[in-house]
């Protein structure tokens, strides 16, 4: 049986001090969506979410990250895969962090790593229709930056899909937000920087009649951790994602 310290890896730490401008550079940069927080003796404080770095839009910002560190789910080195990922889910985060007896940190579990170990071991039962959050939020590729970066940071939805003429051409996520350059400045100015520019294509989407299986071997496969559900008529009728999935194994 598969436990943490299997899939454990380093992930890059910081401290309460540190500034949300240090953060930004690391989550920008590497393929991390969390970072930890520890103390001075190393031990888990919590994390800091990518939806948060994204709240300071100044590049000379000298906010520290104290205000912004959350809960984190926490395992040990012996916990099996599957309680990992509760874990994980319970928290609604996108790792879990490994940590000893005395709550020192040794690295974390990241989902993306997860995941496809959990969707290898058994049948996903259900239909994709059966789990898709219905009514997701859209954007147009024509909407400016600085109303999606909005969007992003007050809903904490991880991405939007991009809508034009009730077709689905494009998503826009937080890690699209962070390494384009420009972004920080057109949401400061308020500038006309559109989401055309920044947004990620083509897109990878599945119906709702589509099995769960199906939706998620397509996110191993191209890497992806959201899904648009599109009817025959090519319209949205809602997204999944990597939570969902895991849903119809952790009950």
């Amino acid at each position: 049986m598969k436990v943490a310290s299997n899939l454990m890896v380093k992930i890059p730490v910081l401290r309460y001090d540190d500034h949300v401008t240090k953060a930004r550079s690391v989550l920008r940069d590497d393929v991390f969506r969390e970072l930890y927080v520890v103390d001075e003796k190393n031990r888990l404080m919590g994390y800091l979410d990518i939806s948060d770095v994204l709240r300071v839009v100044d590049t000379k910002s000298n906010v520290t990250i104290k205000g912004f560190v959350r809960e984190a789910a926490r395992v040990t080195r012996d916990t099996p895969l599957t309680e990992v990922a509760r874990a994980i889910m319970d928290a609604y985060t996108n790792s879990a962090a490994v940590v000893d007896e005395d709550g020192v940190l040794l690295g974390g579990v990241l989902f993306s790593e997860l995941f496809p170990v959990l969707i290898s071991r058994r049948n996903i039962p259900g239909r994709v229709g059966d789990v898709m959050t219905r009514e997701p939020i859209t954007c147009a590729p024509e909407d400016p930056i600085h109303k999606i970066y909005s969007l992003i940071v007050s809903s904490g939805f991880i991405a939007f899909p991009v809508v034009q003429k009730d077709e689905v051409i494009g998503i826009i996520s937080r890690r699209d937000l962070l390494r384009a350059g420009n972004v920080r400045i057109s949401v400061k100015n308020q500038a006309d920087t559109t989401v055309d520019r920044v947004m990620t294509t083509p897109v990878v989407s599945v119906t709702p009649d589509d099995q769960v299986a199906t939706a998620a071997r397509l996110m191993v496969d191209h890497d992806i951790s959201i899904l648009p559900v599109i009817d025959e008529r090519k319209r949205i009728v809602g997204i999944i994602d990597r939570h969902d999935v895991s849903s119809c194994l952790i009950p």
